[in-house]
């Protein structure tokens, strides 16, 4: 392919969709969307919009500039492969919906790697726990919220964890949801980190929910410019100082929301499962 073919990464002064993303074939625009992350995390799929019109270039930073190896539209699918040696892979994936409250359709759009098709493969199966009634707080600060079907949630601001199961006006257990790269960021600054975890720690049946494998840690290539010993002794030293405070790594956003949603519903059955 022509390296008239680009694949062009803006940043926008916009804070919900901060990203734009271009693929230009021979001067010619195929595809405009404004993302909300500049790229997916491998068990992640990042919600897109289709752009309407460009923004002014006075908004607008570019953030790189890639050769297109391929653009493949199959379908609902188009396929992207850009010329580095790294993050070289992804696809957009266009879904077309019926809205259930008036007539019409709506477009979503879905940018994702094709390690988040494998996890989206896996077995698991979210909605194990419908039924059960919680009350859940959910941080007030939460972008694109996990899913507990049939609870009564409210927002508000946590001091520790993102989500708390509250019963007889208290809390009884709390989850802080960490993605791969949030989690790996905050060991830049570890005693904020193990304060956080302290606050976290002194409520019972609390714990850590990681979006992300715990090898996902040790691959020298996911946390560069870290050293991958750096680390797993960081991590190593989580458990030691909060030795009664569960880190879990689901490996992917569905099956840490599956977890967590086991874990309220337990607390809140008081420990007895639906088959005792």
């Amino acid at each position: 392919m022509s390296r008239n073919n680009l694949w062009h990464l803006e940043h926008l002064e916009n804070s919900s969709f901060p990203y734009r993303i271009t693929v230009e074939q021979e001067g010619r625009l195929a595809i405009a969307l404004r993302t909300k992350e500049p790229w997916p995390e491998p068990q992640a799929a990042v919600f897109c919009l289709r752009e309407e019109e460009p923004p002014p270039e006075e908004y607008r930073k570019v953030e790189e500039c890639v050769p297109v190896a391929s653009f493949r539209p199959r379908g609902k699918k188009i396929s992207v492969t850009l010329e580095r040696a790294e993050r070289r892979h992804c696809e957009f994936l266009f879904v077309t919906k019926r809205y259930k409250s008036k007539e019409g359709e709506y477009e979503q759009i879905f940018f994702r790697v094709p390690e988040t098709v494998h996890a989206h493969r896996t077995k698991g199966r979210t909605g194990l726990f419908a039924g059960t009634p919680l009350e859940l707080v959910v941080d007030a600060d939460e972008r694109r919220p996990w899913r507990f079907q049939g609870a009564d949630i409210r927002r508000e601001p946590l001091e520790a964890g993102t989500y708390a199961l509250v019963r007889d006006g208290r809390f009884r257990a709390l989850v802080a949801r960490k993605t791969f790269t949030g989690f790996l960021g905050e060991l830049d600054d570890l005693e904020a980190l193990h304060e956080q975890l302290d606050r976290l720690a002194a409520v019972p049946h609390s714990a850590v929910v990681v979006e992300a494998q715990y090898g996902d840690f040790l691959d020298p290539r996911r946390v560069d410019p870290w050293p991958a010993a750096r680390v797993a002794r960081a991590l190593a030293g989580i458990s030691a100082r909060h030795p009664a405070l569960p880190v879990i790594y689901a490996g992917n956003r569905k099956m840490a929301n599956e977890w967590a949603h086991g874990l309220f519903c337990a607390v809140a059955g008081g420990g007895r499962s639906s088959g005792s």
